[in-house]
């Protein structure tokens, strides 16, 4: 599954920074606009300590997590729906993203310049907001005039569409991202087609300075619970100086901040949760592994993950539960206390069910 989550913002805000950190990759991150030209992609495991707590038990030959891709989008200003700074190349790649984490400077720093002149963490927030609309509106209005042709030929569906645009322009009008709560299955596919940059998943990553109290990003914390969007408060500098750390070195600088683990992995697995994305497991002599799945995925469809034809040979799956799967000590517990279930097509497989596969091929 090619996931990919886009980290977005102004220039200098810290979002190469973060990619550094969550990839612990080594590309630019200078101080000056634009150091971020073409879109930079690392593939990131997935953190889940449920994986490390199955091998325990399974003792298995390897472990493999899930991952899923991070890529770091050049800075944006405001015009980029109009084609000022890298204007339309910046918006395409945005385009091809199926969740995006926007980090907003809320930190001062005489060193770092800041493309406005000034930090404003909600000036910042809603300027790239309003590009993301601005470049829908224009979508949106070229979509309307091709609708217009099929309307007056009589299409009912056209007609139909027509409404569920002019209802987003509505909803944009106000320069907010657009809900979309009130309308229905059929009129969120039509809305999921035109692959708009507003609607896309989205979560807030508030880039604090160490000595800064998260006082500074009241108005933007404000803004998120109003926008029902997903906000982390994270010192970026802090995150990259602990990625690149061993793992004896980090336990220690986490100790003496007073943290249990990285913000990071807290940003990663919400990155994960924004794509509506779960995890079943594999556990074997061999492997342990943790594979993908969009929430409310169907047996066979988990199976087709691993490869396309066990979807198409499913017959049955094994199933345990995790806490089952611990409980009873592993496999061969669970089958005792019979607590390993038969599942067939129908089964919408859990987040975190021990899963092996029956299938002809």
């Amino acid at each position: 599954m090619g996931f990919k989550c886009g980290i977005l913002g102004l220039p200098n805000v810290g979002k190469s920074t973060l990619f550094n950190a969550i990839t612990k990759s080594a590309i630019p991150a200078e101080n000056f606009p634009f150091c971020t030209i073409e879109p930079n992609v690392g593939i990131v495991n997935v953190p889940d300590t449920r994986l490390i707590a199955i091998n325990k038990i399974a003792n298995s030959e390897k472990v493999i997590p899930t991952t899923m891709s991070f890529v770091d989008i050049a800075g944006l200003v405001k015009g980029a729906s109009k084609g000022e700074g890298l204007g339309n190349a910046f918006l395409s790649n945005i385009r091809e993203m199926n969740a995006l984490l926007h980090v907003v400077r809320c930190f001062e720093d005489d060193n770092v310049v800041h493309v406005e002149g000034a930090v404003d963490p909600l000036s910042d927030l809603e300027t790239i907001n309003l590009e993301l609309i601005f470049a829908d509106i224009e979508v949106l209005d070229k979509r309307l005039l091709k609708l217009e042709k099929l309307i007056r030929s009589g299409d009912a569906q056209a007609k139909l569409d027509q409404m569920v645009i002019n209802s987003l322009k509505d909803l944009m009008s106000n320069g907010a991202l657009p809900k979309l709560d009130t309308f229905n299955n059929e009129e969120l596919a039509f809305i999921n087609s035109l692959n708009l940059l507003s609607t896309k998943p989205m979560l807030l990553i508030a880039n604090l300075s160490d000595d800064e109290s998260k006082n500074k990003i009241k108005d933007i914390q404000e803004y998120a619970t109003v926008n029902s969007i997903g906000i982390i408060p994270a010192v970026v500098k802090i995150e990259h100086e602990l990625a690149n750390l061993d793992e004896e070195e980090q336990h220690e600088y986490l100790e003496l901040l007073g943290m249990d683990e990285p913000v990071l992995n807290k940003i990663i697995l919400a990155g994960y949760k924004l794509l509506n994305l779960e995890t079943y497991f594999t556990s074997g002599p061999k492997e342990s592994r943790a594979w993908t799945i969009h929430e409310n995925a169907l047996a066979p469809q988990a199976a087709g993950v691993i490869h396309s034809d066990f979807e198409r040979g499913f017959i049955k799956a094994e199933v345990i539960s995790y806490s089952d799967f611990i409980s009873c000590g592993g496999e061969a517990g669970a089958k005792k206390e019979g607590k390993l279930r038969l599942e067939g097509k129908d089964y919408i497989v859990r987040d975190g069910d021990i899963i092996h596969f029956k299938f002809n091929v």
